[in-house]
């Protein structure tokens, strides 16, 4: 039987091979799909095993401090964090005490004093960079290159510099190391660690299973929607066989050896879009940046998974999309009403519901156990919502076939509650894509509330702020940390830099004025201000305004970040300092802003400058680049909700086409039957596209209402957030995606005028 259904398969005809094709196509999609999916998340645990190193110094696990040999050598170590035109730079200054000193991974041996080590992307900055911008701020001269060994990714901005070792010893954070440190981010408990180089992939592990998930689920919908094609045609070819003297098993057999034979074609399709396009998902920037394309590997498990799992996938959807093909010899011309589906349906979807609701407070703290937890709970939202759409499309038909006396709306509404499964089918896919979108805009919408920031406007994201605060006194809130006041030559030399427009300096608060821009309702006591000349105040691009005639104003201690947080509520005027502008002038500076144009080259010189100014002072950053810091993870989680949006409609739309031309293909005789009794073209027209209208619309509300329970129950028990409402762009793209498929179902109208001519009328 099975090299019998195989010659059907490849030799039945037009329809046999389109149908084939659509299988194995939508097969080849949800494969290649899964393995990106699959190999971003071995990608991010080997990226993130990568950063390990960085973060020596930092507190170090016993694997760390076991794998110091008796003899080492200290090692001085410090990791600052620098930056140019908005890129992150990773700068490692090290010293070394002794020929015995650990060596980082990707060196050769340590840079002694006056050399330093650079990563390929960073030496060929270097080299095509004014060194007044950038190479002036690090001493020494290269003597090699940093390895892929320590590099996250092919862009990593990553410099080791030498020092001798008096030199790096009088550095405040600079610490004596034996070792290492081979603990990943993810790995760090926050006890025997501290991560200040990485990011969390376990976080990253489960939104990607979660999105893998909600993007398998209307690829199988699709392949069940492509199995039906021409299902008439082959339940009447079954029938004949069944006359003839075959089993129910063999039949089934048939059904399932066309939909394997696509499955299995679909599955090497997909592993070979995967390896041809690896080199373009390597760039996709989702923990900050891209991966080296030999990171996206496969282990051998998830190819056992997907070669096997999806064609065994794809079957099983196929044999449920083609139960009815066990009909016994006669069954074909026995047709019968369908039972109408019962209230029972929406048990899956609710339970769904009740088990992500179970897990608020409930989440387990390893990565694997919250995938357990939340996984199962999306797939039954997906599972129930499919299973209970033909129930909630009976319950829509009936109220449209009750309150309408139209002949399009009433035969459509009749035909809708008679057979509502069917009905249903033609949209599933589109319902499950409405549901996806509103769980991933519910959630990033949530994560962008609560953890974004607002955008700057140019002025001041191009400002420079120069932080030499180490910490803050617990009980009167005064800052610790501080640098003598800026040379005159140094002032001189800032303002000489084209594009500069003015430099603050924030100074200590010798008064012990308090900070005017927290308010505290409770009467506690507020922190200490910083102090700041009017005059320098004047030149800033926002929240320079004094009050009148005053020389000196006591400002906030965060005054780098010109108010951008949505916590942040600053006065309209500093208040004034009894403190004259001489005294200020010799106070010891916390903070140092400088205004500028925003070009690169402004901002470049001027970090370099105060680099060399203080340089055992962690390095300026503009208030974009702090903000990009910021919200970095959760620009890769956008993109994530991106590609679900971008790829779940198309992969719906075309769920829609085929579902509705091959309904039209099943019911070309009946059709033709009313045309020539004298139903108008017209009416059909609108039968067809109110059959696939009234499901989509209903179950549409319930889908999109899921969607955003699950984010709901999602995001509240994950980060104890709560959803917020969605932007114009939601609506929008769920107007257009509606607005999409009815152009969808009217492109299959003229198909109708050409399969309900007179001559398919006829008696066989």
């Amino acid at each position: 039987m099975i090299r019998f259904g195989l010659r059907l398969t490849l030799t039945g005809g037009r329809e046999a091979a389109a149908r084939l094709a659509v299988i194995a196509s939508a097969v080849a999609l949800g494969v290649g799909l899964l393995l990106s999916i699959l190999a971003a998340i071995n990608a991010t645990s080997t990226q993130n095993g990568r950063n390990a190193w960085l973060n020596t110094g930092t507190g170090t696990s016993t694997s760390s401090r076991s794998a110091a040999k008796a003899d080492t050598d200290p090692l001085w170590w410090r990791l600052r964090p620098d930056h140019f035109d908005g890129k992150l730079i990773g700068r490692v200054d090290v010293a070394a005490t002794g020929p015995n000193s650990p060596v980082p991974p990707g060196l050769s041996h340590l840079p002694g004093p006056g050399e330093y080590y650079a990563s390929p992307a960073l030496s060929k900055l270097l080299g095509s960079t004014p060194a007044a911008q950038l190479s002036a701020r690090y001493p020494g001269h290269e003597v090699g290159t940093v390895g892929k060994a320590a590099l996250p990714g092919p862009d990593s901005l990553v410099i080791v510099i030498g020092h001798r070792p008096d030199e790096l010893a009088q550095q405040h954070d600079a610490s004596k190391v034996t070792s290492i440190t081979t603990v990943t981010p993810s790995s760090c408990n926050g006890r025997n660690c501290t991560v200040r180089a990485g990011i969390d992939s376990r976080g990253i592990k489960l939104i990607l299973s979660v999105v893998g998930t909600a993007l398998i689920f209307p690829v199988l919908i699709l392949i069940g929607t492509a199995s039906r094609l021409a299902a008439a045609r082959r339940e009447q070819r079954f029938a004949a066989m069944r006359l003839v003297g075959a089993t129910p098993r063999q039949i089934s057999m048939l059904a399932a050896v066309e939909s394997t034979a696509a499955a299995v074609l679909g599955t090497a399709v997909g592993f070979g879009l995967f390896y041809l396009l690896r080199t373009q998902l390597a760039a996709v920037n989702l923990t900050r940046t891209p991966f080296f394309a030999s990171d996206l590997t496969l282990g051998a498990g998830d190819i056992l998974l997907v070669a096997l799992g999806v064609p065994v996938a794809a079957a099983i959807a196929a044999r449920i999309a083609l139960r009815r093909v066990q009909v016994s010899p006669l069954g074909v011309t026995r047709r019968v009403r369908p039972r109408p589906p019962r209230a029972y349906r929406l048990i899956p979807l609710l339970a769904g519901i009740a088990e992500l609701t179970y897990s608020i407070g409930r989440v387990p703290r390893s990565a694997n156990g919250q995938i357990a937890i939340f996984v199962p709970g999306v797939l039954l939202v997906l599972i129930g919502l499919v299973i209970a759409g033909p129930w909630l499309t009976m319950a829509g038909a009936r109220v449209v076939a009750r309150f309408t006396s139209r002949p399009a709306l009433l035969v459509a509404g009749r035909r809708l509650a008679d057979d509502p499964k069917a009905g249903f089918r033609a949209v599933s896919g589109l319902v499950v894509a409405l549901c996806v979108t509103s769980t991933a805009v519910g959630v990033i919408g949530s994560l962008n509330a609560e953890r974004g920031v607002p955008a700057a406007g140019p002025a001041v994201s191009g400002a420079l702020v120069a932080d030499y605060v180490r910490g803050a006194e617990h009980s009167s809130g005064a800052l610790i940390g501080s640098v003598p006041p800026l040379s005159t030559a140094v002032l001189g030399e800032l303002n000489a830099v084209p594009g500069v427009k003015g430099v603050l300096s924030v100074h200590t608060n010798p008064l012990g004025t308090t900070d005017p821009s927290v308010v505290d309702p409770r009467g506690d006591a507020r922190p200490v201000a910083g102090l700041a000349s009017c005059a320098e105040l004047a030149k800033m691009p926002a929240h320079g305004t004094c009050a009148a005639g005053a020389e000196v104003a006591s400002v906030t201690q965060d005054y780098g970040t010109f108010g951008t947080y949505p916590w942040e509520h600053w006065p309209s005027t500093w208040p004034a300092a009894a403190i004259s502008a001489q005294r200020l002038a010799g106070l010891p500076v916390q903070h140092i802003v400088v205004a500028t144009n925003g070009s690169t080259s402004a901002i470049e010189r001027a970090r370099t400058i105060l680099a060399n100014a203080y340089p055992d002072q962690d390095l300026p950053y503009t208030v974009r680049e702090e903000h990009a810091e910021t919200g970095s993870q959760l620009a890769g989680y956008q993109q994530l909700s991106d590609v679900v949006v971008l790829v779940s409609f198309p992969i719906a739309g075309c769920s829609l086409a085929v579902s509705v031309a091959g309904g039209l293909r099943d019911r070309k005789r009946p059709f033709s039957l009313l045309r020539l009794t004298g139903t108008q073209l017209g009416v059909l027209r609108r039968v067809v596209l109110l059959e696939s209208a009234v499901p989509l619309l209903v179950v549409a509300a319930v889908a999109i209402g899921m969607g955003f329970l699950a984010a709901q129950l999602f995001v509240r028990a994950q980060f104890h957030y709560s959803i917020r409402a969605p932007g114009i762009q939601y609506y929008a793209i769920v107007l257009a995606g509606l607005v999409a498929s009815l152009g969808v179902i009217a492109s299959t109208m003229p198909l109708l005028r050409r399969i309900t001519g007179p001559e398919t009328a006829r008696n066989e």
